[in-house]
């Protein structure tokens, strides 16, 4: 198991924009900074179809 104060004290990807409207850059991010998310569609589907229930 890898020590999780490894990550807290790595670097930082490269920001966009400045205040309220700063992002990380996509064309920064990979793998490591936790940007595979395979499910995300059926995650977001899901939810989708569970939010229209209750609101029945």
């Amino acid at each position: 198991m890898t020590d999780p104060l490894d990550k807290a004290t790595s670097q930082a990807p490269a920001v966009l924009g400045e205040g309220c409207l700063s992002r990380y850059d996509p064309d920064e991010l990979d793998a490591e900074d936790g940007t595979e998310f395979p499910g995300a569609a059926q995650l977001w589907e899901q939810l989708q179809q569970d939010s229209e229930a209750q609101s029945r």
